[in-house]
């Protein structure tokens, strides 16, 4: 079973009452552990939270503290890229040179590098003598 298979499966548990748009995400850390988040509407938030933020909190829940590949799924004509949110806690806790696949449904895919979803992201490293 692939990453884009666990995402595509956990994306069918999405609670998407108010958009019908199901994401899901599963993420590997470098020794292999698997896990998966789907995105959660409800009424007060009916934007919801996402598939990714999902997958990390369930890897932070279980221990570990960074991933080397993710992957996302949606029925979506093009691959969905992450949100603006997504793509900060993607990079706080990517391994350095993780990579991310966007999927759709219907098959199509694209890969990038984690570090590019976000050029320029916030770091430990601007906190400075904080």
């Amino acid at each position: 079973m692939s990453l884009i298979d666990d995402a595509a499966a956990v994306r069918l548990n999405a609670y998407a009452p108010y958009s019908k748009f199901k994401v899901g995400a599963a993420l590997k850390t470098a020794s292999g552990a698997i896990y998966v988040g789907c995105n959660v509407e409800n009424v007060a938030y009916p934007e919801g939270t996402c598939a990714e933020a999902g997958a990390i909190a369930a890897m932070i829940a279980a221990g570990d503290t960074s991933f080397a590949e993710v992957a996302v799924i949606a029925e979506s004509p093009s691959p969905v890229p992450p949100c603006g949110g997504c793509r900060q806690k993607l990079a706080e806790f990517a391994d350095a040179g993780a990579r991310i696949t966007m999927a759709t449904t219907g098959g199509v895919k694209q890969n990038m590098a984690v570090a590019d979803l976000l050029p320029g992201a916030f770091d430990a490293g601007h906190m400075g003598s904080v």
